[in-house]
């Protein structure tokens, strides 16, 4: 595992309940700033492996990333069952749910 990867693992691990991330947020955090879609394919092929809460992370607007139907209700629901409200357009405030880590 690289440094990069290793370092993701642990950020998203630390995320807490009732909390979500951005995928730039935890790539920036990692050491990597430009490598969002790095924090997706990590979290894509590593949730399982590594029991990462996975439904804590969301776009930079707020919202799920998923198009495909199941899993964007599994992860809304999931939000949900831990306290993060979305609004009427399906997106969670940040300013209020969004995690910010003092240090990893």
């Amino acid at each position: 595992m690289t440094p990069f990867t290793e370092r993701v693992v642990t950020i998203i691990r630390n995320i807490p309940e009732g909390k979500v991330m951005t995928y730039g947020q935890i790539a920036t955090i990692a050491g990597s700033p430009r490598a969002a879609r790095q924090v997706v394919r990590i979290l894509h092929s590593m949730s399982k492996k590594y029991q990462l809460p996975w439904h804590r992370v969301v776009n930079s607007k707020g919202m799920i990333g998923f198009k495909d139907d199941e899993y964007y209700h599994v992860q809304k629901f999931s939000l949900q069952s831990e306290g993060v409200e979305f609004n009427s357009n399906g997106i969670i405030n940040l300013k209020i749910f969004q995690y910010q880590p003092d240090s990893l």
